[in-house]
């Protein structure tokens, strides 16, 4: 709360940040990007710096506030090859997926995007990608979640297609601008409603069937209502931070 107040996110404990961009930084993600003014940094006064915002945990598992300005240079990950930077900034194709080597030497697999916004490339690694249980309320097979977390496309049988990303505050793309996720979590299930989604990579989206609601959607609607009720009547029940109001506000929305 701190960091936020002192970029004008925030004032006397309470947060100045759109719902969506919230949810975004409470679930690991960016946020759009924002524009603050009359910064000052070890000194030094910016009037104003366009930049997205994500959370951090340092090696001392602290939650630090992360800047995404617009780099002038890009600097490309030394393990991407020549061939498949050139590719990601000219937007040719989604993402790359690499195996790598971090700093404790141990492998790990990455799934690497460019921002063109922010000119920055984003890594992310794909075990800490979590994949919907079901979206439409209708189930995702083994297969289809390992295509989620690798960034790719998983159509469904009511026609919705989407696929992960960490450049767009949502987290996902779709042909359809709403769908309902669902996700299994400590023997309950929990429901994510994502609204005016980005259209799939590199597709032209037909906007009059992305607005049509398939029978599937609507059933899981109904279900992410009574678990929203369910929701705010806990809440209601017992005392909560600014920073959980803010959260339940934007779920509910």
């Amino acid at each position: 709360m701190e960091e936020l107040e002192s970029i004008g996110l925030a004032k006397w404990g309470k947060l100045l940040l759109d719902d969506d961009d919230l949810q975004a930084l409470l679930q690991g993600r960016r946020t759009d990007m924002l524009r603050l003014e009359n910064l000052r940094f070890e000194g030094l006064h910016i009037a104003q710096l366009d930049t997205k915002l994500s959370l951090h945990q340092n090696e001392e598992g602290k939650i630090e506030l992360l800047l995404h300005p617009i780099y002038r240079d890009i600097e490309a990950p030394n393990y991407l090859t020549k061939d498949e930077a050139e590719k990601l900034e000219r937007g040719e194709v989604a993402n790359v997926e690499k195996f790598i080597t971090d700093e404790e030497g141990k492998s790990k697999q990455v799934l690497i995007e460019f921002d063109k916004e922010t000119n920055e490339y984003v890594i992310t690694d794909t075990e800490q990608i979590i994949a919907p249980d079901a979206v439409n309320g209708i189930k995702l097979t083994a297969e289809q979640k390992k295509k989620y977390r690798k960034g790719q496309e998983v159509e469904m049988p009511d026609g919705t297609a989407f696929q992960y990303t960490a450049v767009k505050k949502e987290g996902m793309r779709s042909n359809k601008l709403h769908l309902i996720a669902s996700l299994i979590m400590d023997g309950g299930i929990s429901f994510m409603l994502y609204k005016l989604l980005h259209g799939l990579f590199a597709k032209k989206r037909d906007e009059k069937q992305a607005t049509q609601l398939s029978p599937q959607y609507r059933e899981a609607f109904k279900e992410f209502q009574k678990w929203q009720k369910e929701r705010q009547a806990q809440t209601e029940q017992a005392p909560e931070t600014e920073l959980q109001s803010d959260e339940e506000q934007s779920l509910s929305r």
